[in-house]
């Protein structure tokens, strides 16, 4: 099938020329929240740091992450009123091409420069790679494919004029998801709110719900040995099989104004959150002869707010930005999943976002610092921390060989993090 799918060929506003291998790197950061799009990396970057700035650059107004493969970093900007996906190069920081993804209207977010950090203007989705080719999802709910050497867009499809996809308020912030070569996105069309495209191709693979979307990217999780894709919508959290898009559970939960922090799972515990008075719960997720069962374990509501921040989890506990619109005081916490217990909490770091490389919790603050944590629930103990950046920080650091990439609405860096070398006695 192709129904709505625009096979193109537009040339690239600079193209460069490096070559592209096939696959990514098992270092490669390819997607929103990185290879499992759970915010979590396999890199063991040891305990002790020797930071170095391999490069900077001035970027356009944004929020979007970086997603680094292959040599590239990919990134959303906001440039002469149009919406852009532009690639730099990984090791140097020098602009590859920009792509014109359409106009760019947020509903007014305010401004970013402003000296209070609230508000702002600009992309929000994530990039994602995928064999040869750059998947993104612009605010006005276009799905692209572009070609990683050039920026040339291979297919693109309106998911607003062919699917009935209705805008949130403030526009599309979600990133694709992508799963066994698939991308998963959601739109609010009825009974095809819920959308599966092939990656390479853009055919439609399957389509369900009707779902009014939130800003919160949706997630793959195994529940039980069980493959799904949760959506994060107006209604609560919706589980569907990747292959079909079959319904498998369904829990409810509150939505006031937005939702943008995505689910998290851990085992058969399912955590959610919002701000807006919403506040946080966790689902205990069962499986038995065929049947889904959800049970709610702890609700907190107006309390443990991710308003975008999507926390990472670790040996049961959750590790992230807990507050809604306390712009540079908001607390980084531990919390036990189990029960919602805080085990530790922080001021100082807003709504910033934080990503886990097995021993090292890395956050950056939304005024631009990169602190490095020790996962632990026993107490907070920073190991590593950095004024990094200028300007105001809502995107997500990336984590590709050692390397962490980190933007603002201003400025981009490349950071390496190899560890200091250790004295012979």
């Amino acid at each position: 099938m192709n129904h709505g799918i625009r096979i193109i060929s537009l040339v690239a506003m600079t193209a460069g020329v490096t070559p592209l291998h096939q696959t990514t790197h098992a270092a490669d950061w390819p997607a929103y929240r990185g290879p499992l799009q759970d915010g979590t990396s396999k890199e063991a970057l040891g305990g002790v740091f020797q930071p170095k700035t391999l490069w900077e650059t001035d970027v356009n107004n944004g929020f979007s992450s970086m997603a680094v493969a292959d040599g590239r970093a990919y990134t959303l900007e906001l440039a002469n009123g149009q919406e852009v996906c532009t690639a730099l190069d990984a090791d140097s920081g020098a602009r590859l091409w920009s792509t014109v993804l359409g106009d760019a209207r947020y509903d007014g977010g305010g401004d970013a420069g402003a000296p209070d950090n609230k508000g702002g203007d600009g992309p929000r989705s994530t990039p994602a790679f995928f064999k040869d080719g750059v998947i993104t999802l612009s605010s006005r709910m276009v799905l692209s494919r572009l070609a990683p050497d050039s920026g040339k867009k291979i297919w693109e499809i309106d998911l607003a004029k062919d699917y009935a996809a209705e805008l949130p308020r403030w526009q599309n912030a979600a990133s694709p998801l992508l799963f066994n070569g698939n991308v998963h996105v959601c739109g609010a069309g009825d009974n095809q709110s819920l959308l599966c495209f092939n990656a390479l191709t853009g055919d439609l693979v399957w389509k369900t719900g009707s779902e009014d979307m939130t800003h919160a990217s949706p997630i793959h999780a195994s529940i039980d040995g069980v493959d799904q894709i949760i959506f994060y919508v107006h209604s609560g959290l919706v589980s569907v099989a990747p292959d079909s898009g079959k319904e498998l559970w369904k829990q409810e939960y509150p939505f006031n104004v937005s939702t943008a922090a995505s689910p998290v799972v851990d085992g058969n515990i399912v955590y959610c959150s919002a701000g807006y008075g919403v506040g946080a719960g966790a689902f205990e997720v069962t499986h038995d002869n065929g049947k889904w069962k959800v049970d709610a374990i702890w609700r907190k509501r107006n309390r443990l707010m991710n308003h975008w921040s999507t926390p990472v989890v670790r040996n049961g506990y959750l590790y992230g930005m807990f507050s809604f619109k306390k712009y540079g005081e908001g607390p980084i916490k531990c919390v036990r999943l189990s029960d919602g217990e805080e085990m530790w909490s922080t001021d100082g770091f807003g709504p910033g976002n934080v990503i886990l490389a097995e021993d090292n919790l890395i956050a950056l603050g939304d005024a631009g610092q990169l602190v490095i944590i020790e996962p632990t629930p026993d107490q907070y103990t920073e190991k590593l921390r950095l004024d990094a950046l200028e300007g105001k920080c809502w995107s997500t650091p990336a984590l590709a060989d050692g390397k962490v990439y980190i933007r603002s609405t201003t400025q981009a860096k490349a950071i390496s993090l190899t560890p200091r070398p250790v004295a012979l006695r």
